[in-house]
């Protein structure tokens, strides 16, 4: 990962570069990409070729937190006349210029909400049913009644509404900044193009602005450099901080081992979540059936896994194990396709094959790269009888090069850039390396960066409980500003991340534990932060994070009591650090006048109060750090929610994927909004929290009726239902999620009678016979056990069930048995 400082200190991380570039030698040789294009084939002519017109240009990536530093520098280094953005330009798009023409005519909101949902997805060709038609207004009529009817309609303001809007679509809008492309130039940028100013969304000063845009900016004779930012460098460079602080290894990532046996044993088992590139659902179970055991596997995957060549997946991972002989329609053709197992996959292949096979110069397999990915027919017609001709010539037979032809015409289109793939497959093999050998700290950094984005920050903390890790809350004693791993493995959640501390009280309570040492307990802590910038609010909201724990024997509630003057214990605190503090200050300056400087003061006694119920802590918990940390309130009902639950609770605001289904939810009600209706009758909304999100429920009268019962704060309740189509409406197609039945999570508890226990006959021996034999014997209950034992080979099942032993469904039993891969029901 090349490490770029600017005049100020400051690191950004920057990649391996991205597209035709890693093709080229001399861009390797510079170190501006860190692939070897001769290594993996990726060719130079992609990049520059003589047939080429246009200059070429080298996009590379930096580190999302650096890339603002990287274009300040180059502002700076070659001067603010000679560098600006680029300019985006917004069109009014078919729905959009509906609902602003319609807002401007003063047509009814709800007629312009069914004017847009009149607008189609998709449109065939009438004369060929395999095209589809391009979304506008004049495609959009002529395939709809309904917009027909409108376009005539006797209404003059409806009529009009899309007699203006036809005129007006494709019109600019609005103007926008390019997210990454900049020009550099060699004189001042205006006298090129024509220039605008834009504010700078970091820094708020005004910038040049480009009035072309990208797409005829090169026609100016102008380069265009693009900068962007990527996310996973950033978690890289601080995993390699957090590696480099805590174990004091110093990583070069850069040149870590291509054939590292950990990182592969994360690919094979489709452990991925975190990683770059190849953390989709789909993705992980490809992975676990191809099993990864070469770099190039990596490559063809990342390829391969998109809309029409995923198709090719199953035949290229058959061919790999084994299962499907690898056929080439010319023996030769293996020296290009040996790598992916005959199958041709990227780009480059079909160039090297049509000069190894129909003696294609160098520019002209470029140009039918680009004539078959972009469906030139005309060129195609003209290269193809060159292409038969040069086969014939090299003594290969005309049948099969027309058929080699015609698997490229249908391929090619959706053939992906080698060198692109190359050098993303990179970034992702990085940082599965991070994750397979130091994961704590690799984790670290990734909930670090997804700080802000709580469904990530839930699914990536998922993702540590099941590799072990522990996520921990904040502690002044161990945590760093963000997320830190800890000599345990454990990870910290960072101070200044806790809602009103900021960055500045963080700072100070970490520099002063590094100066002095630990805190020693909460007397010690009040006696040595600076109240100057550590205020009331920090230090409430670090109680309430649980970030004083490691230094109480006590509940935090207690940080909350207040006196018979209406004074809290933590106000009590601060006081008295304050006044220890004067103290100390006074003596230190009276010390020539004989003072011994010691401070002698008494400390705040530790009140006598209730402690909060769980919830309550939990609630007061995530106030401040955004979620449930040190547990969460539903964690008593997991094991039913497990495995009667079959969705999430955001999976809800999506009805489509779940049509037909019945579907079972559970959270905790965390929000009530009652209502009547303008006849006096009741409904309402309720708000259920789950683990992974929340989502609202609407009840009207009847059902308000029914379920009034259930509708409390924080009652746990599971909701089962069924998705369908709303009986009554406008649109016949609106899905609706119709309620069933509620049911108390308790009283589901209540009603788990057994629970099996499958075990293979391979697994079991007496460490695991041990084993689980004692987590039985600690989930003491009520519940039947049942264990079947399965002989895979034979195809025999036993079936057994205690009559001595009655087991508790607890979650420390199930916890053991998901650790050791064992399968079990429960009824």
């Amino acid at each position: 990962m090349p490490v770029h400082v600017d005049e100020y200190g400051h690191l950004c991380a920057g990649g391996p570069g991205r597209g035709s570039a890693a093709g080229s030698a001399v861009a390797y040789c510079l170190g501006i990409t860190q692939i070897d294009p001769i290594k993996y084939d990726l060719l130079f002519e992609r990049f520059l070729n003589p047939d080429r017109i246009s200059l070429p240009d080298i996009d590379i990536d930096f580190d999302d937190e650096g890339r603002g530093r990287v274009l300040n520098w180059v502002t700076n280094k070659y001067g603010k006349e000679k560098v600006a953005h680029i300019i985006t330009y917004g069109t009014m798009a078919t729905k959009m210029v509906l609902k602003d023409v319609a807002r401007v005519q003063k047509l009814p909101l709800a007629e312009s909400d069914r004017l847009c949902k009149l607008i189609p997805a998709r449109i065939p060709d009438p004369k060929d049913k395999e095209k589809q038609l391009k979304i506008n207004l004049k495609n959009s009529i002529a395939a709809v009644q309904e917009l027909q009817d409108a376009e005539n309609s006797e209404d003059p303001i409806m009529r009009d509404t899309i007699k203006y809007a036809r005129k007006l679509e494709g019109n600019v809008r609005g103007t926008g900044v390019h997210a990454c492309g900049t020009i550099i130039c060699r004189d001042d940028i205006t006298d090129w193009v024509p220039v605008s100013t834009a504010d700078d969304k970091e820094t708020g000063e005004k910038m040049l602005v480009t009035q072309y845009e990208g797409s005829v900016i090169e026609d100016t004779g102008l380069i265009k450099m693009d900068f962007l930012g990527l996310k996973n460098l950033t978690i890289m460079k601080d995993a390699v901080e957090n590696i480099r602080r805590i174990k004091g290894v110093e990583v070069d990532i850069d040149h870590i081992p291509i054939d590292d046996p950990a990182t592969y044993k994360l690919y094979c088992e489709g452990r991925t979540i975190g990683t770059f590139q190849f953390e989709s659902a789909g993705m992980q179970k490809y992975l676990r059936e191809l099993k990864p055991s070469v770099f190039e596997d990596l490559i063809a995957m990342n390829a391969l896994y998109r809309p029409g060549p995923m198709d090719y997946i199953p035949d290229f991972i058959d061919r790999k194990h084994g299962r499907k002989p690898i056929e080439y329609d010319i023996p030769i053709m293996e020296k290009y396709l040996k790598d992916t197992y005959g199958i041709t996959v990227y780009q480059e292949q079909v160039m090297l094959l049509s000069r190894l096979l129909g003696g294609f110069t160098r520019g002209e397999s470029d140009t039918l790269r680009k004539a078959m990915g972009k469906k030139i027919k005309s060129k195609l017609d003209e290269l193809k009888p060159k292409f038969i001709a040069g086969g014939q010539a090299n003594g290969h037979n005309a049948d099969v090069l027309e058929k080699i032809w015609k698997d490229w015409e249908k391929f090619a289109s959706y053939a992906f850039n080698k060198s692109h793939a190359t050098c993303y497959s990179w970034v992702a093999y990085q940082t599965a390396y991070l994750k397979a050998n130091f994961p704590s700290e690799y984790m670290a950094a990734l909930l670090s960066s997804n700080i802000n984005d709580i469904t990530s920050l839930t699914e990536y903390m998922s993702e540590c409980k099941s590799m072990g890790i522990n996520v921990l809350n904040p502690d002044v004693n161990e945590s760093m500003q963000r997320f830190s791993s800890n000599e345990k493995g454990d990870i910290r959640f960072g101070l200044a991340a806790i809602k009103g501390v900021g960055e500045a009280a963080a700072m100070s309570i970490i520099d002063e534990r590094n100066r002095n040492g630990r805190y020693k307990d909460i007397y010690d802590f009040v006696e040595r932060v600076n109240y100057s910038v550590v205020n009331r609010k920090s230090m409430e909201n670090i109680a309430y994070a649980g970030g004083f724990d490691s230094l109480c024997d006590f509940s935090r509630s207690k940080f909350f009591a207040e006196d018979a003057s209406g004074v809290t214990f933590l106000e009590q605190l601060m006081r008295y650090g304050q006044r220890f503090n004067a103290e100390k200050q006074n003596a230190q300056q009276s010390l020539f006048g004989g003072d011994t400087g010691t401070v002698d003061l008494q400390r705040p006694l530790l009140p006598v109060c209730e402690d909060w119920n769980i919830l309550e802590g939990l609630k007061k918990e995530k106030e401040v750090i955004g979620l449930y940390l040190s547990s969460h309130p539903l964690d008593d009902y997991r094991i039913i929610i497990d495995n009667i639950c079959n969705v999430e609770l955001p999976d809800l605001d999506n009805l489509a994927p779940l049509e037909g289904r019945e579907v079972a939810v559970a959270g905790i009600v965390t929000g009530i909004d009652m209502r009547t209706t303008k006849d006096g009758r009741p409904w309402g909304r309720v708000k259920l929290e789950g683990y992974a999100g929340t989502h609202e429920f609407t009840l009207f009268s009847k059902d308000f009726e029914k379920f009034r019962q259930y509708i409390f704060p924080d009652y746990y309740l599971c909701i089962r239902g069924k998705v369908q189509k709303r009986p009554y409406g406008k649109d016949p197609n609106e899905l609706e999620f119709r309620i069933n039945s509620i049911t108390r999570l308790a009283d589901m508890r209540d009603t788990i009678k057994e629970i099996t226990i499958t075990l293979p006959l391979s697994a079991i021996d007496a460490d695991l016979v041990e084993s689980l034999h004692a987590a039985i014997k600690k989930s003491k209950g009520k519940a039947t056990l049942r264990v079947t034992v399965v002989d895979e080979t034979e195809g025999v099942t036993l079936r057994h069930f205690s009559r001595k032993i009655q087991v508790g469904i607890t979650n420390e039993l199930i916890d053991y048995l998901n650790h050791n891969q064992l399968k079990y029901t429960i009824s």
